[in-house]
């Protein structure tokens, strides 16, 4: 059951699809105070959501806020990253409260999780215009089933997007791309997708093309795309400055962009410099927006990754003169007191980019009023996601295209995916990314992944071939490395390379089991990974595990995520098959009883459970997603008590958008 409640008078966010009535009863679970909301969690309760948040599967014992953030330092010590996922879902213990709890609000909303008082969980809107809603069922799986139906179906990628992607920042020409290409091919390791960063932009402008560094775009796509690998270029939030350039032209003869309190555009600095911002909350400015990336499909474009869309600013004009009026006051003094440098000097350097003053500065038009750009900062980087994606069904009719951002809220779920956005080069961040991806899929984020390797600092071959060792479960695969670090392709690690190769392989041999489970959770409203504690409410140790995931219907997974290990301790609900690979065609495998193992795990091994009456469908490892061959499939197993075992795959073309049709579908069974 899910009830709607409204308070004052909220702006319209769109992420809800199904029409709730309001409810005038009093509001269950929760106790209204001052600020926000209370409630009282037992000694074990649980709470799952928040989507992309740091720390654990299990948010109880700190405080977040939900503000989308440009936070380049990942870490423990956060409260905001690059989404606003306002979805709790609470899980009281056997025989204790079990609901779920979505706040509807475009702005920040504080959360202390036990943070405070161990037992207490707070919440609260920064304005009183919200929409709350509380959603009860059977079951986890239930209610999180129910909170997919109301926020509505997730985005569906083309089949393609499964696959392999290698990005950098620092492919600065077609050649330094053809590069890449080449290496993986001559190393035998497959590969779908290469992702440019704005190095390919003229001066880093939206819908440019450097023709110096990419004299013909459209034949290098056409010339990869032969070799079954796609081009995915990045658009970043921030429309640059210059006169000759059409989409500053038109947004500003049009009115398109975002306006200070005196009418004139807002200005503030990113990788272009000076930039304007489209007012992406307005229909019209969205249409237009999304159908500027024509530039691009008519190149032969069909996938693209929308970037620094919070949105991230380096700097305002006028914050920046008063800072440097600031550093000039301080220019003749000999010693400036610590107070005064770490303050002005630092603090004021440092307080330039993404300025909360910045974001109270400038204004968008919703619904013909004007409104603040922080009472609505959340809708903003969703929005360009909805730009881009409501535009490609005019662009490419029939076609699916690859969309996904870093910015995100829900309700953007409907048109691309999400990375999980500046991670960098540690063990630490391993696990982090185990950890967000069922809370990001709960909350309709179905295609996600972290970068693999980290994209700061530089990584090693051993991290590298474990984070694989995990992302090649995740629905989006990619190796994306900063400029300035360690080359992280996969093809460099020469020790490792064997290893390296196996895992890739191996991805595209599990692609029917991996593809079908995301079909199901996208048009069926279940889920592609999820906590142990979700299946097994009642075993209180399987509640506590925070570094296992369940895989769809019938595997789990147990990534290796430290240093230096030879095997991890694993906790089994029920008895389950292990296979431990090496490749495809080399594994070992053995029936384990439910309880508590330590598992020896090489560093060129990676472990796969089969729960009791599932099977695993198994193609032929292919160099990318176009040679699959689906036709001839093995099946790992784990027989039931009666020796069954089997599984539902689903096959289309994974290029259009006919995924009702029946025959898509289809049951195999362990002979």
């Amino acid at each position: 059951m899910i009830q709607h409640f409204r308070f004052g008078s909220p702006i319209r966010t769109d992420s809800v699809v199904q029409d709730i009535p309001v409810s005038s009863d009093a509001v269950p679970f929760l106790t209204a105070d001052a600020d926000g909301w209370v409630y009282t969690m037992a000694p074990d309760a649980i709470v799952y959501g928040l989507g992309e948040m740091p720390r654990g599967i299990n948010k109880r014992g700190w405080h977040y806020v939900a503000n989308n953030t440009d936070e380049s330092h990942h870490g423990e010590n956060k409260v905001s990253y690059y989404g606003a996922h306002n979805f709790l879902l609470i899980d009281g213990g056997p025989g204790g409260d079990l609901f779920g709890v979505f706040v509807d609000f475009p702005g920040k909303v504080h959360y202390d999780i036990g943070y405070t008082v161990h037992d207490t969980l707070r919440f609260a809107t920064e304005e009183p215009d919200y929409e709350l809603y509380i959603l009860t069922g059977a079951d986890l799986n239930d209610i999180a089933h129910q909170f997919r139906q109301l926020i509505g179906r997730s985005y569906i990628p083309p089949k393609w997007a499964f696959g392999l992607q290698q990005s950098r920042w620092g492919y600065k020409t077609a050649e330094d791309v053809r590069e890449v290409a080449r290496q993986y091919k001559e190393n035998d390791l497959p590969l779908d997708m290469i992702c440019m960063d704005i190095d390919y932009m003229q001066d880093y402008a939206d819908f440019t093309i450097n023709k110096e560094r990419f004299p013909d775009l459209a034949a290098l796509a056409a010339e990869l795309k032969a070799q079954g690998i796609r081009l995915v270029p990045i658009i970043d939030a921030g429309v640059r400055i210059d006169p000759e350039e059409p989409t500053c032209t038109e947004g500003l003869e049009k009115g398109y962009f975002c306006k200070k309190e005196d009418g004139t555009p807002f200005v503030a600095a990113v990788w272009p410099g000076k930039a304007y911002f489209a007012d992406f909350l307005r229909p019209e400015v969205r249409a237009w927006f999304g159908h500027r990336y024509k530039v691009l499909t008519d190149c032969g474009i069909e996938g693209f990754w929308n970037d620094m869309n919070e949105p991230a600013l380096f700097y305002s004009p006028d914050r920046l003169k008063a800072f440097l009026d600031s550093m000039h006051e301080l220019r003749g003094q000999d010693n400036i007191v610590q107070e005064e440098f770490f303050a002005r000097v630092v603090g004021g350097a440092m307080g330039l980019m993404n300025a909360p003053e910045d974001y109270a500065s400038f204004y968008h038009e919703v619904n013909g009023q004007r409104v603040r750009h922080d009472k609505v900062h959340n809708l903003y980087g969703g929005s360009m996601t909805r730009a881009a994606g409501e535009a490609f069904a005019d662009l490419r009719p029939g076609k699916r295209t690859l969309l996904y951002s870093r910015s995100s809220f829900i309700g953007s779920h409907r048109y691309g995916g999400i990375w999980l956005g500046d991670n960098h080069s540690s063990w630490e961040q391993l696990l982090a990314n185990i950890q967000m991806m069922p809370n990001v899929q709960m909350c309709g984020f179905l295609y996600s992944g972290a970068d693999l390797c980290g994209f700061a600092n530089d990584t090693t071959p051993d991290l590298a071939l474990r984070w694989l060792e995990f992302g090649l479960f995740t629905p989006l695969m990619r190796n994306h490395a900063a400029g300035g670090t360690r080359p992280q392709e996969y093809y460099r690690f020469a020790d490792q390379l064997p290893a390296i190769r196996s895992m890739l392989r191996l991805r595209y041999a599990l692609l029917p089991y991996l593809y079908s489970t995301f079909m199901q959770a996208a048009l069926e409203g279940t889920s592609y990974f999820r906590p142990l504690g979700f299946d097994f409410p009642a075993d209180p140790d399987a509640r506590e595990v925070q570094d296992q995931l369940l895989l769809g219907d019938g595997v789990m997974v147990a990534p290796v995520y430290t240093q230096n290990a030879s095997g991890r301790h694993v906790y089994l609900p029920e008895p389950m098959k292990l296979y431990r690979i090496r490749s495809v065609d080399d594994c070992d495998t053995e029936l384990m009883p439910a309880g508590h193992h330590y598992i020896r795990c090489a560093l060129d091994e990676v472990l796969l459970f089969i729960r009791p009456g599932h099977a695993v469908p198994v193609a032929k490892p292919a160099s990318c997603t176009a040679q699959l061959d689906e036709a001839d499939l093995t099946l790992w197993a784990c027989p039931d008590e009666n020796g069954k075992a089997g599984c539902r795959i689903y096959t289309d073309d994974g290029e259009t958008s006919d995924y009702a049709a029946p025959e898509h579908w289809k049951v195999l069974e362990l002979k």
